[in-house]
């Protein structure tokens, strides 16, 4: 290594189509000496975690129009030991219990503030005595995306079988079909 060089610390790959959150908890993990690389889609993220390499991962159940846990496999696949949490606006057993069968290492409900991120990766940076740890902004969840993450938690639970899905759910395989197409086009 050469004089005057400064280690970086690992990466800390934040994943979330929240432009406000991203830039929160990015700016709040800058202030505590950590490196964070951000991504709004999971083509991104799965890009900075070849780049990078980050060492952890916070990862937003939904991301866009498609569901955060598909991520989970795709970052342990670079690097198994990669310690993920996710976190979500609206938290339920089924997808709590999928995150962390999938690899995840914890499962947090937003509102949350950094300090709780980096509890649950393990991580000790404080803040310096005179700054205040900020919560991340909390934005209720609204009823399409609700039910949207309803939808995927049944999707997953049949294997992404799309009819068996809408048997279980009591609609027709179209009606779920246009639901599920009708909030990847919108955003």
């Amino acid at each position: 290594m050469s004089p005057g060089k400064v280690l970086e610390s690992p990466a800390i790959l934040i994943a979330d189509d929240d432009q406000t959150f991203l830039h929160t908890l990015a700016t709040s993990l800058r202030k505590r000496g950590l490196n964070p690389v951000t991504a709004d889609t999971i083509i991104k993220a799965t890009a900075l975690q070849q780049k990078h390499q980050p060492a952890s991962a916070v990862v937003d159940l939904k991301i866009g129009s498609e569901s955060g846990l598909r991520l989970i496999p795709l970052l342990l696949s670079f690097n198994p030991n990669i310690e993920i949490i996710v976190l979500t606006g609206y938290a339920s057993i089924a997808t709590a219990v999928s995150a962390i069968k999938l690899g995840a290492k914890d499962y947090l409900c937003k509102p949350v503030d950094t300090l709780q991120i980096l509890s649950a990766l393990n991580i000790s940076k404080i803040p310096p005595d005179n700054e205040q740890c900020p919560v991340i902004p909390e934005t209720r969840m609204p009823v399409y995306q609700l039910e949207w993450e309803y939808l995927q938690k049944v999707l997953l639970e049949h294997n992404g079988n799309i009819s068996a899905a809408a048997r279980s759910l009591g609609m027709h395989r179209r009606t779920l079909q246009r639901k599920l197409n009708k909030r990847s086009g919108s955003r």
